[in-house]
Formats: C-alpha cells, structure tokens, sequence
C-alpha cells in the first residue's frame, strides 16, 4: 500500500516491536469496585484525550517498499471496546480471573491492523477493566501517562492526582556549587570506565554471552508456550523501611533485592540438589530516558518541543542477580543491589541500547535490530520494570479502583515482572512460561516473603 501524504513514519522503535520476533502488546488492567458501565465507558472514551492522539486514530500501513507509515483514520469506539459478560472461570477470585484472562491473552489474541492499535476489554463478570496497546504506539510512561489522565482522584475529581517518583534516594545529596577539579575527573574516569564495561558486556550479551540454564531459563521459542500469570503484593510502607535501613538505597534497590532473594528460595525449592553459590541470573532492566522522571502530563509528551515526549523513549540495562542461599543477614541483597545499580547510574549503557538500536534499524533495517533485540532477550533470563501510580485512590468513569497492574505480551524469557504502586501499594504481576514455571503462585509467594524478611532485618538493625 502506498502512503499518503499526510502519513507518519513509524519510529524505528515503534517498527522494531512490529516485527514478529519482538511483536509486543502492553497490558493495563484496573480492578474496579462497582459493576461496570458499559455506555458509560464507551462515552467517556469518545470525548477522552485518547481520541485526540494522533497514533490512537492512525491505521498502521505499509508503503510500496514495505515501511510502515501511520495514516489518520476515523475510530469506531465500538470495535474497540470489546465485552465479555460471562465469567472467565469459576470458582477462583476476580483478580484471580483477570489474571487467567490476561495469561491468554498474552500468546493468543493479537491486535487486529483493520483499525487503530490499540483496545479495552470489559469482563463484566468480574469488574475488571483491561486497556491493550500495541508497543509501537508507546511505551510504559507514555501509556500509564495517558491512562491516568482519563481517571480523577476518587475523593475528590477536581484535584490533580499526585504522582511522586519512587526511585529517588532516601536522603538528598546537596552538592557544593563549586566542586573540585579532582572531583569532576573523578567522576569523568568513573563515567568512561563504567560505560565500556557496561557496553562491552551488553554487546557480547548480543552475539554470544548467555546466562547458564536453571529451572527458570527460557529461550528461542518460548515467546509462543503457554502461560500463567500471578500476582506479587508488597506495601510500600515495607518497602520504605527496607530502604531506610541502607544509607542512599532507593525503592528500586530494595525491588531488585526482593527480586535476587526471591529467585534464589524459588530455585532452592526447584533445584533441591542446590546450585552453585553465587551463580549469575541477569535480568533485562527497561528505563525511561526522557528528560523529566516519572509520569508526564499527556499534553507535555504529545509538545513537539517537548524534552519528554511521546513515544518509545527507553533503554536497556543488564541488571545480574546472584543466587545465594539463606544467609545471616538479609539485607546483603539489597546492599548487593545498590552496589551494582548505582555502578549502573553512573554509565551510558541505556543510551548505548537505545541509539544502537536505532543505527541498526535506520542502516540495516527492522531485521537485524529485531534479531539482536531476540538474542539478548534468549541469553538473559528475565525482564523487569517499575512504574510509578498514583498515592491517591483514583476512579474510572466515576467508579472506583482497587488496583491498577501492567502486563506485557509473551517474550523468550520464561519469566517477567512488572511492577505498578497505587495508593500504598505495589503489585508485581509476574507472567510465565507454565511448562517451565508451573507454579508462578510459589514464586509470587518467594518474593512476598523476601519483603517481610527484608523488613523484619530492617526493623531488627534500627534498633541496635
């Protein structure tokens, strides 16, 4: 098909998740209180900021040359709003249900390119309502973003909500306004070293370099199996006692430190004959580059001006975790996890994976940039992400929501994990491959269990 005049070039990003091997659909499900109002819905979508996002009423269209192009188009709200009346299963509980209904969703039902990518599933059995969008259209940020700009506070609809990155250190760090030269070297040193160790091990993670197999690896392949999905519950309170026990730690810290101990009593309990001591399991990290942290307001992303704007604005980094056996002081985990993100913090690593992603797909085409994108995933052995919510309870169509989670479609990874905080929560849906991780519930249940013995070591050493 040719393109008009008025078409838009799909971004090299956007293309290289429109490639088979890396097709990807992002999942946002809201648990809501009250049953669901289908024409409600359907009216406030109508008259949403989502109609006036130019990729949200786009057909996406290929030219005679094969590249694709978005092309406006009129939308019908009603062939995106799909409704399900009847329950999912029986006998198990809503989120329960949902979760069934996403892990099917997750390998056999992708986005029809007859109308724009993107789609709302309405189980009305179980009052949950599940936002799909395909990753060419956005990524986390931008989507979450525009998520909650459909939504009001549930206390109070004519307050903004408040949004507070999560990541940010314990204790601020003020540096003095003149700083030594020896200092700025330092850390010049520390930033050139830090990015070609980092970038050096990313691209050898590309061609060769794989993590040696356990009972949670996955691989070429197994982005088509079967999968499960279960959820992991954490407090955020809990997890701000963690890292208030770790001079400078952060939420994320402490996330990846429920993350290696987790693991570790999950393969305990899979691997009875044990594994060796200190074995590396490296999980793929994805992290936002624009310019501001955290969630944007939809109207700065869509400014062409913008330093944040919208889109596919991320990078990677290779974050290892190490299997370790129950030792004398939990919080070794997180202080490992510190060690290695703020080593992290100070290289260009993500900016190497996002610029080099776009080199090779803007000189040797969506292929090759798909096939390396493929093989990092196949020789690493999980994938991670952390978005911020909202602190407040918030409603959709003036009905309230208990919980807000995130999900993408299926990868080579045998396992991933995407955690979303909402009002003094945070839930980690984690999704599996179920031939390999039969039991995702157990896993779910291993990191439940780091956090408390986490928080218990926190508690226990604020008081020495």
């Amino acid at each position: 098909m040719d393109s008009g005049e008025t078409d838009e070039p799909v971004t090299p990003a956007g293309r290289l998740f429109l490639r088979p091997e890396m097709n990807q659909i992002i999942t946002c499900v809201a648990g809501q209180k009250n049953p669901i109002d289908v024409d409600a819905v359907k009216a406030e979508i109508t008259k949403s900021v989502m109609i006036t996002l130019p990729r949200f009423t786009s057909l996406m269209v290929r030219d005679r040359n094969g590249l694709e192009h978005w092309r406006k188009t009129q939308v019908d709200v009603d062939r995106h709003v799909i409704v399900r009346h009847e329950p999912v299963v029986d006998g198990v509980s809503d989120e329960d249900a949902v979760n069934d209904y996403l892990a099917d969703l997750a390998v056999s039902t992708p986005l029809s390119f007859d109308k724009p990518l993107w789609e709302i599933h309405l189980l009305m059995a179980h009052k949950g309502t599940i936002l799909r969008v395909h990753h060419a259209l956005g990524d986390g940020i931008s989507l979450m973003s525009l998520f909650l700009a459909c939504c009001r506070r549930a206390d109070d609809p004519d307050q903004p909500l408040t949004i507070k990155p999560l990541g940010t250190s314990s204790s601020s760090t003020n540096h003095h306004r003149r700083e030594w030269v020896v200092l700025r070297v330092l850390r010049f040193v520390q930033l050139a070293w830090f990015s070609l160790v980092f970038i050096l091990e990313f691209v050898f993670r590309s061609l060769w370099v794989r993590d040696k197999r356990t009972a949670v690896s996955g691989g070429d392949g197994v982005e088509l199996w079967p999968r499960k999905l279960a959820t992991a519950r954490f407090q955020l309170d809990d997890m701000k006692t963690v890292k208030k026990a770790i001079a400078d730690a952060t939420i994320n810290d402490v996330l990846f430190g429920i993350v290696s101990s987790g693991l570790s009593k999950y393969l305990d309990i899979r691997s009875p004959k044990g594994l060796k001591e200190g074995l590396q399991i490296t999980g793929l990290a994805m992290v936002n580059l624009r310019s501001q942290p955290g969630l944007q307001d939809v109207s700065a992303l869509m400014a062409r001006n913008s330093g944040s704007r919208w889109g596919n604005q991320f990078g990677m980094l290779l974050l290892p975790v190490y299997y370790h056996k129950d030792g004398a002081d939990p919080l070794q985990c997180v202080k490992r996890a510190k060690k290695m993100l703020d080593m992290k913090k100070q290289s260009l690593e993500a900016h190497f994976s996002y610029n080099v992603g776009n080199f090779v797909m803007s000189f040797l085409g969506a292929k090759y940039a798909s096939l390396l994108n493929y093989r990092i995933v196949c020789n690493t052995t999980f994938t991670i992400s952390n978005v911020v919510g909202p602190q407040e309870e918030i409603a959709l169509v003036g009905n309230p929501i208990n919980y807000i989670r995130a999900n993408t479609c299926s990868l080579p990874h045998a396992i991933t994990m995407h955690m979303t905080s909402y009002a003094g929560r945070a839930d980690m849906q984690i999704l599996v491959a179920k031939e390999i991780i039969p039991d995702p519930e157990v896993l779910a249940k291993c990191f439940e269990d780091a956090l408390f013995e986490l928080k218990e070591a926190a508690e226990a050493a604020s008081k020495t």
